[in-house]
């Protein structure tokens, strides 16, 4: 037998059997096997976690220096839930990924991951506002020690009828005027940080929702091919 017929038989074998197709004509695996994890960027939540957790430090750090704070001065609760915001990041990472919330289970936990990335850049906004205000107000305090554990400050100490601000269990007014703007410093660069990032993270879930939409049905083409993305 001939080179030419052995050639010629092995072309016809080929078209018999589709096993000897090249490995390129194979059709790429279906989209719904994808991880979420390759679309969903790890980095924001990894980053919500540890500008969470600082937070909440600074934040309980600020509230040991005086049992007189309020709550917008030691915004702790910020950082709580920037980590479990986190948290539910992480949880969307490990849902093995479906196109178009197919399934319940998907579309709720990206629903409460994007409203809650929502909230936490308002309280971050809102938290660089009360801390730049307190910033400014503690920078200018003149302040006296009135008891053995009480601080005593104001803004005029020349004006008699000026607003007076008492800070229980204080033992050195050096903390109020020195320790406390710091940490209302440390405060705003942080929420900015959060803020920055909530919006990251809320442009990711906006972009692959409504930045890939179907154009119609399809005529003539099999039922699983039946939407195409535009």
């Amino acid at each position: 037998m001939g080179q030419g017929e052995r050639g010629s038989l092995g072309d016809n074998k080929k078209d018999k059997w589709p096993i000897f197709k090249k490995k390129e004509d194979s059709p790429e695996p279906a989209e719904s096997s994808r991880c979420c994890g390759c679309r969903f960027p790890l980095l924001v939540a990894v980053l919500q976690l540890l500008l969470g957790l600082s937070t909440a430090v600074v934040g309980f750090l600020t509230l040991a220096t005086s049992s007189s704070l309020t709550a917008r001065e030691t915004p702790y609760w910020v950082g709580l839930i920037l980590c479990f915001t986190s948290m539910v990041g992480f949880v969307l990472y490990c849902i093995t990924y479906l196109p178009e919330e197919r399934t319940t289970k998907q579309f709720i936990v990206k629903l409460l991951y994007f409203v809650l990335c929502a909230i936490g850049l308002v309280l971050s906004v809102l938290v660089i506002a009360f801390t730049g205000h307190h910033y400014a107000q503690a920078s200018s305090f003149h302040c006296r020690q009135a008891d053995e554990a009480d601080c005593m400050c104001t803004l005029d100490p020349e004006d008699p009828i000026a607003r007076t601000f008492t800070y229980q269990g204080v033992d050195d007014c050096q903390v109020i005027t020195g320790t406390l703007p710091m940490y209302f410093l440390i405060q705003m660069v942080l929420n900015l940080l959060q803020a920055v990032v909530c919006v990251a993270g809320t442009f990711v879930l906006w972009k692959h929702r409504y930045q890939v939409f179907f154009s119609g049905l399809q005529i003539a083409v099999p039922a699983a091919q039946q939407w195409q993305k535009a």
